[in-house]
C-alpha cells in the first residue's frame, strides 16, 4: 500500500484589475507562485539557482520550487512536492469583479511548508497574473485571494482555512491516502474505463512525444512518476510499486484503446530562467480503453492527484476517470 498522501487546496479570487490568461494558464499560476515564494523567502538571491546555492538543504524556497536531494539515486533533481490545476477552458479576459479559481496539490511531508505560501500571498497578488495590457499601463492583471480551501476531491468536502480580513489561518485537516484511492477505484468498472484528459498530457515513448492515447506507456510513466513521489514524500523509500513495475507494465500491452477523442493541442510557456518559449503541449480529449483493468484502478486514481507526463507542475497531464 502506497505511503503517499496528497493534500488539495482551492484559491478562490476576485479580479481587481483587467486580467487575461492563455486557455493553458497553469504555467503562468506556476511562475506567479515561484516568484512570490522566492521574492518572500529567498535570503540568497544573488544565487543563479537553488542548485548552486549552499542554503538549500534548509531553506524553503528550495524544498517547495527547486527541490534537491543529494542521494537521490536518479541524480540531484527530484520531482516537485506540488502541481498547479489552473482553470479550464479557453483563453480568456477576467473583468475587474469577475471571480478566478484555480488549485493547488501538495505531495506528502511538504504541506508543513503550506506557512510558507500563506505567507507569500500579499507578493502573489502584487505580482500580478497574466499578459500585461494596455489597459493596465502596460501591466499584469491583479487579484486579491478572497478564500482558501481544502478539499477532498473524491467526495467533495471542503474546510475553509483562509478569509481575507481575517488573520487566523486554519490548519488543513483533509488529506488524501491510500485507502481514500482504494475506495474510489473500488467504484470503477474492471474491463473499461475512459480517461478524459483535461490538460495537454505529453507522454515520450522511445524519446518520441505520442500523438494518440496509448495505455502502456500512459502506465509505464504513471507508474514511474507514482514511485518517485513516493520515494521522495511518502514516510519509507520502500515501495510495493518497484516490486511489481516490470509485471504491470507487460500487463498493460493487452490493453486496447477502442474509442478517442483525442486531439494534439499546442501551447507554450515563457520561461524566464532560459530566457525563451518552451513546449507544454500535448493530447486532450478522451480516450476509452479495454481489457483487464482491474490490476490498474488504483494507480489510475493516484494518476488523477498526481498527474502523469511532462510539465504537471505547470497543470498539464491533469485527467479525470469515467466508467
Amino acid at each position: 500500500m502506497s505511503t503517499l498522501t496528497t493534500h488539495h487546496f482551492l484559491f478562490t479570487a476576485q479580479v481587481t484589475s483587467m486580467l487575461e490568461v492563455d486557455d493553458q494558464s497553469g504555467a503562468a499560476l506556476r511562475g506567479n507562485l515561484f516568484e512570490a515564494v522566492w521574492g518572500r523567502f529567498c535570503t540568497n538571491k544573488v544565487s543563479p539557482s537553488c542548485a548552486a546555492c549552499p542554503l538549500h538543504a534548509m531553506c524553503p524556497v528550495s524544498a517547495l520550487v527547486a527541490p534537491l536531494r543529494e542521494e537521490n539515486e536518479r541524480g540531484r533533481d527530484i520531482p516537485r512536492p506540488y502541481i498547479i490545476l489552473p482553470p479550464l477552458g479557453q483563453a480568456r479576459r477576467y473583468q475587474p469583479g469577475d471571480t478566478l479559481i484555480f488549485g493547488l496539490t501538495l505531495f506528502g511531508s511538504i504541506v508543513q511548508l503550506l506557512p510558507y505560501i500563506m505567507l507569500s500571498l500579499k507578493t502573489l497578488e502584487a505580482k500580478g497574473l497574466g499578459r500585461k495590457l494596455p489597459e493596465n499601463r502596460s501591466q499584469r492583471g491583479k487579484f486579491i485571494i478572497q478564500q482558501i480551501e481544502s478539499y477532498q476531491p473524491f467526495t467533495g468536502k471542503r474546510h475553509v482555512l483562509y478569509e481575507a480580513g481575517i488573520p487566523q489561518v486554519e490548519v488543513p485537516t483533509i488529506t488524501v491516502n491510500a485507502a481514500d484511492v482504494a475506495a474510489r477505484a473500488a467504484e470503477l468498472s474492471t474491463d473499461k474505463i475512459t480517461v478524459h484528459y483535461l490538460t495537454p498530457t505529453r507522454i515520450t515513448y522511445k524519446e518520441k512525444p505520442l500523438y494518440h492515447a496509448a495505455f502502456q506507456p500512459f502506465i509505464q510513466r504513471l507508474l514511474e512518476r507514482l514511485i518517485s513521489l513516493e520515494q521522495s514524500y511518502g514516510t519509507t523509500n520502500e515501495t510495493d510499486l518497484v516490486q511489481c513495475r516490470k509485471e504491470l507494465i507487460e500487463q498493460a500491452s493487452s490493453i486496447s484503446c477502442i474509442e478517442d477523442t483525442i486531439t494534439w493541442t499546442g501551447a507554450h510557456s515563457y520561461s524566464s530562467r532560459q530566457k525563451q518559449l518552451t513546449s507544454i503541449s500535448g493530447i486532450t480529449g478522451k480516450a476509452t480503453f479495454a481489457g483487464d483493468i482491474a490490476p490498474f484502478r488504483e494507480l489510475l486514481v493516484w494518476g488523477e492527484l498526481i498527474h502523469v507526463g511532462k510539465n504537471t507542475v505547470k497543470g498539464n497531464g491533469w485527467y479525470t476517470l469515467e466508467n
